[in-house]
């Protein structure tokens, strides 16, 4: 009851060509992002998709074609509703009964930075290509960065 179909039109190639980047055809480029007033969660998520090279029209999952970011005035970024005392970032020392807590106020208080860093952390993936990634970002208090001579551009998100 079974017919069979024979099709005579052979394709000898694809009329497109799926593109991937690797480490030598990727565009690196440098972005300067202002946090001053801005949300921890929205822009650490929009931070993390451009290092990740999500953005891009060449993304690749496994390859490194982001854009290094660079984040300034990160002691003004705001969190919503009660977080900045409810909050709690956990770590441990290693030894026993080493469990450590600390609030973002906490932690603002010791180093501005380490809040946005954690944030944007999180939100890469897990792994080698994770930690590759996360050495693109670059995370200062107050408004001036190191970095003039890779003439970053700057954008508002």
């Amino acid at each position: 009851m079974y017919r069979t179909f024979k099709i005579n039109k052979t394709v000898k190639h694809l009329s497109y060509k799926t593109i991937s980047a690797n480490s030598e055809t990727v565009n690196k480029e440098w972005v300067v992002i202002d946090a001053t007033d801005k949300v921890l969660g929205r822009l650490c998520s929009q931070i993390a998709n451009i290092i990740r090279g999500k953005n891009k029209t060449n993304y690749t999952p496994h390859v490194d074609c982001g854009d290094n970011v660079i984040v300034i005035n990160a002691e003004k970024i705001r969190l919503t509703g009660k977080k900045m005392t409810d909050k709690v970032y956990i770590r441990h020392t290693g030894h026993p009964g080493g469990q450590r807590f600390a609030t973002p106020r906490e932690l603002m208080a010791k180093d501005g930075r380490r809040v946005v860093e954690m944030a944007v952390k999180g939100m890469l993936p897990k792994g080698r290509l994770g930690r590759r990634l996360y050495t693109n970002l670059y995370v200062y208090t107050g408004a001036e960065h190191p970095h003039a001579a890779q003439t970053p551009k700057t954008i508002e998100l």
